[in-house]
């Protein structure tokens, strides 16, 4: 890969993962578009999610000092009267929504013909039916729910929410995100909400391509370490901009840009489908 690529794929990344728009859906279709497979997409992507879930834990710091204390409690340590903290709260909501999303990312990475939810179809369907869900979950009425609100209930509805994403095109954040609306929750604590349950699955996730390219044969490789820390970089700041970004919009209006976006995105995909056959 050149240079270049490396750094469109990088922007790419780093601008779609946390927004309600689908990474998977844009970095397939760029890799694709530049020819890129194999191992080498393995070692942009565990790159790639690597900058973006630092740029995560660099944003929402306080939340992710509170969860990493908040987990002592999960397991009797530092609790106070027996009680769990707003800390522990959250530790125990983004641990109650992590499971179904490994499991279906599982089933994908062991059962056979799962490919065929990378075609354009797809991507092109579920960019448009998961938009259309945000935007009914955004527009259904006034909700003004917090994370101190959140029942136990609402991570693991969350979390079976998340258990879709692994279907390009559906968007993690996007899908928990509408979840989170759905079940009351103001826009910027869907948003919050939402991507902070998507760390471990990212985490997890980026560990275990990581551990892919380990094991890949001498020769498999050949995106360099250094081009794979550039990836990395760039990720983190233009990731860490679009969650600023996210967060600054949704105080001010609604998910609508990114529902009208993905209409567009889905449409121009089914346009370019006789293009991609040919």
């Amino acid at each position: 890969m050149s240079l270049l690529q490396l750094v469109i794929i990088s922007i790419v990344q780093g601008i779609s993962e946390w927004l309600p728009i689908s990474s998977s859906a844009h970095v397939l279709l760029t890799a694709n578009l530049f020819g890129i497979s194999g191992e080498d997409e393995l070692m942009v992507n565990a790159m790639a999610h690597l900058g973006t879930l630092f740029a995560l834990f660099a944003y929402f710091w306080r939340d992710t000092a509170r969860v990493i204390t908040g987990s002592f409690e999960l397991v009797g340590i530092g609790r106070e009267n027996g009680r769990l903290s707003q800390g522990g709260k959250l530790a125990l909501l983004i641990l109650v929504a992590t499971p179904p999303a490994l499991v279906a990312g599982l089933v994908y990475e062991l059962a056979p013909g799962l490919d065929v939810l990378r075609t354009p179809h797809v991507i092109a369907a579920a960019t448009i039916v998961f938009g259309l869900l945000l935007w009914w979950a955004d527009v259904k009425g006034p909700r003004h729910r917090t994370e101190a609100d959140m029942k136990l209930r609402d991570g693991i509805l969350i979390g079976l929410a998340q258990a879709l994403a692994f279907i390009p095109g559906v968007s993690r954040s996007g899908v928990t995100m509408t979840a989170a609306r759905a079940l009351g929750l103001s826009r910027t604590e869907a948003a919050r909400f939402g991507m902070l349950c998507g760390a471990p699955v990212l985490l997890i996730a980026g560990a275990y391509a990581c551990l892919k390219l380990a094991t890949a044969e001498s020769g498999e490789v050949t995106v360099p370490l250094s081009d794979g820390l550039i990836v990395a970089g760039l990720s983190f700041v233009t990731a860490y901009a679009s969650i600023f970004a996210l967060m600054a919009l949704l105080n001010r209006m609604s998910f609508l840009p990114f529902v009208i976006y993905r209409l567009i995105l889905g449409v121009a995909i089914i346009a370019m489908i006789p293009m991609m056959a040919g």
